[in-house]
C-alpha cells in the first residue's frame, strides 16, 4: 500500500515539474458546451506558440452541453438550446468557418395566448401554402397585434433594438474593444450593466409599453425562453425578447454541431465521461483529478460548466454568489392535443404555438408543434416548470404514441439587482466562463463570454492588455465581416 501510494505521488509530482518546464502551458477545460468550446478555438485562433496541449473533460458521452438532440420515432429534434438571433455573430461565423447549413426558423405558424381557461388573444391560421394566402393572413395578424397592444409595439421593438445595438459593441476589433477581467466591467463597457439592476417590467413601464402588452405578450415570451416571469433582471428579459424576433435559425441537424466541430478544429485532447472530482492549485500549476482515478497537470484551467449543482471542490477553495438554476422540463409528445383541455371545439382550432400567462392555473409555459406528419399525428414540444406526470398528459393529449421527458438545470434563475461571479476564480489562472450567465444566458453570449476569456488568458500570459500585437488567425478570408454583409 505504502509502494503504490509513493508511486501516485512521484508521478504527481514529476508531472508537475513537466509542466512547469514547458514554454506554452496545458488548458484544461471543464465543460464541452458552446462556452468551453468557444475558449478553446479562440486560444487556438488568437494565438501563435503561448497555448500547449488543451484538454476539455466532458462528464457525459457527447459534447454539447446544453445543446443537445432527441430522437423521437427516428427523427431528431432539438432538445436544449434551440434558436439563434440573425446578429449573433460569433454563431454565424463558426456555421461559415465549419461549413454547417442554416435553417431558417418557421415564421408562419399561429399563435394563442392561453390563461388557463380560455384564449385571450389567437391568430388567425392558413391552411392554404399558397404565398398570396399566407402573405394576406399574415397582414390580418398584424393588426390583430396592433388593436390589442397598439403602438407599444413598436416601443418593445425599439427597447429591444437598443439592447442588440449595446451588444453589438462585443464584436468591435481588438483596438477598440479592451479585455475585460469582471462581468461587471464588461458590461459597463457596453453600457448593459444597468439593465441588471432592475427588472423586465420597470425597465418596459419606463420605455413605455403598456401593462397589457407586458402580462400578456412579454410574459408568454419571458416564460418560453426562460421559464420565468416578467420579474426577471431587465437585460435577461431584454435577450429574451431579442429571441423573438424575425430572422431566427438554427443549424441543421443540430446546434450541438458547432461545439463538436468547434472542438475537432482545434486540435484538442476531449475527455468524455470523464468527470472532474478536484482542481488543487499546487506550486503554482494546478492538478485535475477525475472520477476515474486520473491526475492531470494543467497551467491554466477554464471551468466551462455551470458550478450551482455540480460538486467540484476546489483547493484552495474558492468563493462565488450562491446563484439558483431555473430548471426547465421539456416533454416531447408524439401524438394529438385533446382540443377540450384548451376549451376548443377541433384540433384544427389549436394554433401551431399556445403560450400561457402568469398564473397557477397553467401547469406548463408552452406547447408547440414542431412538426404534423398527418392531420392526426404531430410531434409536440412541451415547456413546463415541473414535471408533467402521465396522469396530467393523459389529459392535454388525447393520444400519446411516444414520450420523452428531460430536465434541463438551463439557465439562471434571474432576479434584480444581479450579482456576478468573478471571471478570474482565485487571482491566478483559473478561469470561469459562466460567471456572464447572471447577465444573460444563450448560445451567443457563451460565446462571447468564451471568446473574452480566451483573450483574458492570452493578455495575462503575454501582458498585453489589447492583444493588439496578436496574430488573428481567421476562420477564412472574411470571417469576421460575415455581419457587414446581413
Amino acid at each position: 500500500m505504502k509502494k503504490n501510494l509513493q508511486s501516485a505521488i512521484n508521478v504527481v509530482v514529476l508531472s508537475l515539474v513537466l509542466i512547469s518546464t514547458e514554454s506554452s502551458p496545458t488548458v484544461c477545460i471543464i465543460g464541452s458546451g458552446i462556452g468551453g468550446s468557444s475558449v478553446a478555438h479562440f486560444l487556438r485562433s488568437y494565438s501563435n506558440s503561448e497555448i500547449g496541449t488543451i484538454r476539455i473533460f466532458e462528464r457525459h458521452d457527447a459534447v454539447g452541453g446544453r445543446m443537445a438532440t432527441v430522437t423521437i420515432s427516428g427523427e431528431t429534434f432539438e432538445a436544449g438550446a434551440s434558436i439563434l438571433h440573425p446578429k449573433n455573430y460569433h454563431a454565424l461565423n463558426y456555421t461559415k468557418y465549419l461549413n454547417l447549413s442554416v435553417r431558417p426558423s418557421e415564421s408562419d405558424s399561429s399563435f394563442g395566448i392561453w390563461d388557463g381557461r380560455e384564449f385571450v388573444f389567437k391568430t388567425f391560421t392558413s391552411q392554404s401554402k399558397l404565398p398570396i394566402f399566407q402573405s394576406l393572413v399574415s397582414f390580418a395578424n398584424s393588426i390583430l397585434f396592433f388593436f390589442r397592444y397598439g403602438f407599444s409595439l413598436f416601443r418593445m421593438r425599439t427597447f429591444v433594438e437598443g439592447t442588440v445595438d449595446s451588444f453589438l459593441k462585443y464584436y468591435k476589433s481588438f483596438e477598440s474593444r479592451p479585455v475585460f477581467e469582471t462581468v461587471e466591467e464588461m458590461l459597463k463597457w457596453s453600457g448593459l450593466y444597468n439593465m441588471t439592476k432592475r427588472t423586465l417590467q420597470e425597465e418596459l413601464l419606463d420605455a413605455g409599453l403598456s401593462p397589457r402588452l407586458i402580462q400578456e405578450l412579454v410574459t408568454v415570451i419571458t416564460r418560453i425562453n426562460y421559464g420565468q416571469s416578467v420579474s426577471i433582471s431587465g437585460l435577461a428579459g431584454a435577450v429574451s425578447l431579442a429571441g423573438s424576433t424575425e430572422g431566427l435559425w438554427s443549424v441543421e441537424g443540430g446546434n450541438q454541431q458547432m461545439a463538436a466541430q468547434l472542438i475537432n478544429h482545434s486540435d484538442v485532447k476531449l475527455h468524455l465521461n470523464e468527470e472532474v472530482k478536484s482542481v488543487s492549485f499546487l506550486g503554482g500549476n494546478y492538478q485535475l483529478n477525475t472520477m476515474k482515478g486520473k491526475i492531470y497537470p494543467c497551467g491554466i484551467t477554464v471551468v466551462a460548466t455551470p458550478l450551482d449543482e455540480l460538486k467540484i471542490h476546489f483547493l484552495p477553495e474558492i468563493s462565488i454568489p450562491e446563484r439558483k438554476l431555473q430548471h426547465t422540463y421539456t416533454t416531447f409528445v408524439r401524438g394529438l392535443l385533446n382540443p377540450a383541455y384548451l376549451a376548443l371545439g377541433s384540433i384544427s382550432d389549436i394554433p401551431q404555438l399556445v403560450g400561457t400567462v402568469e398564473t397557477p392555473d397553467v401547469p406548463f409555459s408552452s406547447i408547440s408543434v414542431i412538426k404534423q406528419h398527418k392531420d392526426n399525428d404531430m410531434t409536440y414540444k412541451v415547456f413546463s416548470r415541473r414535471s408533467l406526470d402521465d396522469a396530467l398528459l393523459d389529459q392535454i393529449f388525447s393520444v400519446r404514441n411516444e414520450t420523452v421527458r428531460i430536465d434541463w438545470a438551463a439557465y439562471p434563475h434571474y432576479h434584480a439587482p444581479e450579482v456576478f461571479a468573478p471571471f478570474i476564480l482565485d487571482g491566478q489562472h483559473l478561469y470561469y466562463v459562466n460567471a456572464f450567465e447572471n447577465a444573460a444566458s444563450t448560445m451567443e453570449t457563451s460565446a462571447v463570454a468564451g471568446e473574452n476569456i480566451a483573450r483574458l488568458i492570452l493578455s495575462r500570459l503575454t501582458g498585453q492588455k489589447h492583444l493588439s500585437s496578436v496574430k488573428l488567425e481567421s476562420f477564412g478570408d472574411d470571417a469576421y465581416d460575415v455581419h457587414a454583409d446581413l
